[in-house]
């Protein structure tokens, strides 16, 4: 680790990304997140690394898939309608088993929508937005010092379990600047091999990188050591927070930038005598069912905050398993929910 820097959210996670030994980054422009693409324009060329303006998102996502395959670390980044565009390509990656990192700066939706902060593309994250039965390891940071994290982590992840990985951050997040610390560069050349990836055959038996499978059970067993990796990933890596929940009355469950304003709501709250706590995933994917379900037992309700108007609500519901009622606080279309609405909303369930 180094010291700590002032950068923009973009920025931080285009330098982990760097540090993480990323080796190719194939993009398109789009706000909120332009600054990434900015930024990776010029530090991989001073690396000596591929970057690479492709000519659309569609483009870009079947570059990484090729460069992928040919065992490089390899990374693209959007915000939500590009994201959308790349859903074939991530479904082609998913089901060839290639390592590759996504990066969602989230804004309002549906369509075009605005370039404003929000948390609309939680479906399309965690429930695999193309075809097919898939999963991407999903982060969900609420700081820069978390975006930097989580893309290395997100790296790491991608090629211990051969699966694709996406940070699902915000307009919010991408935009805001506070100091973040590095962790220390990743040494390319020390990673371990892959050994089923395509670098000429050089006497070995031939590599084959692909998802098609016509004709017998082939995709039926594919897809079901598919799923023996995903039991592993929901096994080993759920990541969370919590905040005053062992004695909570009313559990808030939120991420991203909405749990910021959450954490100042359960510190007034708290301040007030009132029993609040909060849970905060930082893996949308897997999730954190098994701390909302213990922690639901003891509680009166849940609140979910969110930006939208109501998605990850459904992963708290499976959670809870009927054990207490489930509230909901979402504002859509670009907007925060406030410290100020959130209060009021304990206030008014209490």
């Amino acid at each position: 680790m180094g010291k700590r820097i002032l950068m923009k959210g973009n920025e931080a996670m285009g330098e982990a990304a760097i540090r993480a030994g990323c080796e190719g980054y194939f993009g398109y422009p789009i706000t909120p997140q332009s600054e990434l693409t900015a930024y990776m324009s010029k530090k991989m060329v001073e690396e000596d690394r591929v970057f690479v303006q492709a000519e659309s998102e569609i483009a870009a996502i079947n570059m990484v898939y090729g460069a992928g395959a040919a065992g490089r670390r390899t990374m693209t980044s959007s915000s939500s309608p590009g994201v959308s565009l790349k859903q074939e390509g991530i479904s082609y990656i998913a089901g060839a088993r290639v390592p590759a990192v996504i990066i969602n700066v989230q804004r309002g939706g549906p369509g075009l929508g605005n370039i404003a902060p929000a948390q609309g593309d939680y479906y399309q994250s965690t429930r695999g937005g193309g075809n097919g039965d898939y999963r991407l390891i999903s982060l969900a940071p609420n700081s820069v010092q978390e975006m930097a994290d989580f893309v290395m982590d997100a790296f790491e992840l991608a090629d211990k379990y051969r699966v694709p990985a996406i940070i699902v951050a915000d307009g919010m997040l991408g935009q805001m600047m506070e100091p973040v610390e590095f962790r220390d560069p990743v040494d390319i050349d020390s990673l371990p091999k892959k050994e089923w990836a395509l670098t000429g055959k050089k006497g070995r038996d031939q590599n084959v990188v692909h998802s098609l499978s016509l004709g017998g059970t082939g995709l039926m067993e594919h897809n079901e050591k598919l799923k023996k990796v995903y039991n592993k990933i929901e096994k080993n890596e759920v990541k969370y927070e919590e905040m005053e929940t062992e004695d909570a009355e009313i559990v808030i469950v939120s991420y991203g930038s909405a749990s910021r304003a959450c954490i100042g709501a359960v510190r007034q709250l708290r301040e007030e005598n009132k029993k609040v706590g909060l849970i905060r995933p930082q893996t949308l994917w897997p999730y954190p069912y098994d701390i909302i379900r213990k922690r639901a037992k003891s509680a009166k309700k849940v609140l979910v905050v969110e930006m939208s108007l109501g998605q990850m609500i459904d992963d708290v519901k499976i959670a809870v398993e009927g054990q207490t009622e489930v509230d909901f606080l979402g504002k859509a279309g670009g907007w925060v929910p406030t410290k100020r609405e959130i209060v009021d909303k304990v206030n008014e369930i209490l």
